[in-house]
């Protein structure tokens, strides 16, 4: 459980990154400001295996979509491991032990 909680922490931090760099590319706030180009860089890095994946002739939807489909993907492999180390510890879901067969 403790490793569960541990991605799904790392997992909203990640997305989180991504999904405010989006509103804030999106909603057009200024790169000069120190704490805006950092949660930039950080969500632009985050997705950037992402990047290119479709071309949209506005930048701001480019970046919303390709950006997104970033978020997106995480997720999924963030839930996936979740899922895949949520019972290593040998709890079940309600925290009572199982039994081993």
């Amino acid at each position: 459980m403790l490793i569960a909680r541990l991605i799904r922490t790392a997992w909203a931090i990640v997305c989180g990154i991504i999904v405010i760099a989006i509103l804030l590319v999106v909603l057009g706030a200024s790169t000069s400001n120190d704490v805006v180009s950092w949660i930039h860089d950080a969500g632009s890095w985050l997705s950037s295996p992402f990047h290119g994946i479709f071309h949209i002739g506005d930048h701001k939807a480019n970046i919303a979509v390709n950006w997104g489909i970033g978020a997106l993907v995480w997720s999924a492999v963030a839930m996936l491991l979740i899922r895949l180390t949520a019972g290593a510890d040998g709890y079940g879901r309600f925290g009572r032990r199982q039994p081993v067969v």
